[in-house]
């Protein structure tokens, strides 16, 4: 990891990597995590710049809503995630909401 990662970042990172496989959406992220969007949204577009995350547009929304950005980690986000736990003490994984 070149540069230490922001705990809400690692939440997000941590929360995705659950279910790797499965897109979230940003509003579902941010209420699980209790991040406000003004916080979560940079961290999910950085995320993406740098190749930890893909970010694509729902396919099929249901009438009437319009479709919604989905984040999915990718392979190195996962490799991030099990740096990052081998890098923090066990005391600090628990600091936003049991996000670890």
């Amino acid at each position: 990891m070149p540069r230490r990662l922001s705990v809400q970042t690692l939440a997000v990172l941590e929360v995705l990597a659950r279910e790797p496989d499965t897109p979230r959406y940003g509003y579902e992220l941010g209420k699980e995590l209790g991040l406000k969007a003004g916080t979560l949204y940079p961290i999910l577009i950085r995320l993406c710049e740098r190749g930890f995350l893909e970010a694509f547009w729902e396919a099929d929304p249901p009438a009437g809503r319009p479709a919604r950005h989905l984040y999915r980690i990718l392979g190195d986000g996962v490799r991030l995630v099990d740096e990052a736990r081998r890098g923090f003490p066990a005391t600090g994984r628990r600091a936003l909401g049991g996000a670890w």
